[in-house]
């Protein structure tokens, strides 16, 4: 008896409306509606983070619908199929960071983009999907926990595109691809001396990027950590404008367009990396916390589907995606409130960009493909 079909079917009666749809389209109804609530408060903050712009608000609508479209899809895609062309996304990745490098465009001192006349995107941010599913594949067929051999193969295949993207110089992007692979090797059941290995490997790793690979700006962002107040009104203005919007907002916040840091133009970047702080001075503490209970809830569903997959190489890709978009949480959170360095990391779905958010949802349309209930002839 094919036990999947009768499940699937059993469940398919319990459900009425909506929430049939959903499930017919492999999408899991609990974290689809809060990802719409996360990606509403985000439109909500955008609009006065804009200074009420229309057409940002527009743009930012039209991409989060982008962004639903491509996790649909992609969620109707046999777990199968995404694993065999695992392997080849990687390499495409890989061949387009390379045509970055000698023929990417250049803008703000950075060459990350390709133009090819209709379209122009970052090939950056096919990594954050292509690594962890590509090292989860190579994993699969695997003994677990991973020998060294294995290890020296996946941390080669996380330290490639790595390097590529730091060059370009993309150190938040980088930072996230090693996040998106690096998870993939934990979840493997890594053992715990290979894991103080790799933290030890770190420290001369650290010094050889501070010689040789990072840039003037990104060493600047480092001490600026430290020490935002040795230079106040550069490298530091950021976080200090930051923590005071944040601080300024009190309990209950100052009210909905009416933070003076924002409206007045005070605090940077307040439509992108830094609106997190422009949540804390309109909405207050209230508002963060709301915010950040709505990130949470979003990582510890994607957490549970994880748990449901039915073979090791879902498992691994989807934890791993699900894990990735809480380094995304945690470091964007981390670096707006003084507590880690300023690396250029969106607030998912809050922050306004496009190639990122799109990226985030297709990332969750692959993790409800693995993770969803479907006949056995599907998988």
């Amino acid at each position: 008896m094919n036990y999947d079909t009768l499940d699937t079917s059993r469940t398919q009666r319990t459900l009425s409306g909506g929430a049939r749809l959903l499930f017919a389209l492999h999408l899991d109804g609990p974290l689809f509606v809060a990802l719409c609530l996360v990606g509403a408060v985000g439109t909500i903050v955008l609009f006065s983070a804009s200074g009420r712009s229309f057409d940002v608000l527009e743009a930012q609508l039209l991409r989060f619908g982008l962004g639903l479209i491509a996790m649909t899809l992609l969620a109707q895609i046999p777990p199968r199929l995404i694993r065999s062309v695992s392997p080849w996304a990687y390499v495409a990745g890989l061949l387009l960071l390379l045509t970055v490098m000698f023929t990417g465009d250049v803008a703000m001192g950075a060459q990350r983009w390709l133009d090819l006349g209709i379209l122009r995107f970052q090939p950056s941010e096919m990594m954050k999907l292509a690594v962890p599913l590509a090292c989860a594949w190579f994993l699969n067929e695997r003994p677990l926990p991973p020998s060294v051999p294995t290890l020296m193969v996946l941390i080669a295949a996380i330290g490639v595109p790595t390097l590529l993207i730091a060059e370009q110089p993309d150190l938040g992007t980088a930072l996230l691809v090693v996040a998106g692979g690096g998870m993939v090797v934990l979840l493997a059941g890594l053992q715990l001396r290979y894991i103080a290995g790799l933290i030890g490997l770190l420290i001369p790793v650290a010094f050889v990027a501070w010689g040789f690979l990072l840039h003037d700006y990104q060493k600047q962002r480092v001490l600026t950590f430290l020490d935002p107040q040795s230079d106040p009104l550069g490298a530091g203005y950021h976080i200090i404008q930051s923590q005071i919007a944040i601080g300024s907002g009190g309990v209950f916040g100052k009210g909905y367009m009416n933070g003076s840091q924002v409206q007045l133009e005070f605090l940077p970047e307040r439509s992108t990396d830094f609106i997190f702080a422009v949540i804390g001075e309109e909405w207050g503490l209230i508002g963060l916390i709301t915010v950040i209970i709505l990130l949470m809830f979003v990582i510890g569903r994607a957490l549970y589907l994880a748990t449901t997959a039915h073979d090791t190489f879902s498992r691994l890709a989807s934890g791993s995606l699900a894990l990735t978009f809480c380094v995304y949480v945690f470091v964007n959170t981390g670096m707006v409130t003084g507590l880690l360095p300023v690396v250029g990391v969106p607030l998912p779905f809050i922050s306004y960009g496009g190639t990122a958010m799109v990226t985030l949802m297709a990332g969750f349309g692959i993790l409800m493909s693995l993770c969803a209930k479907r006949k056995l002839v599907g998988r």
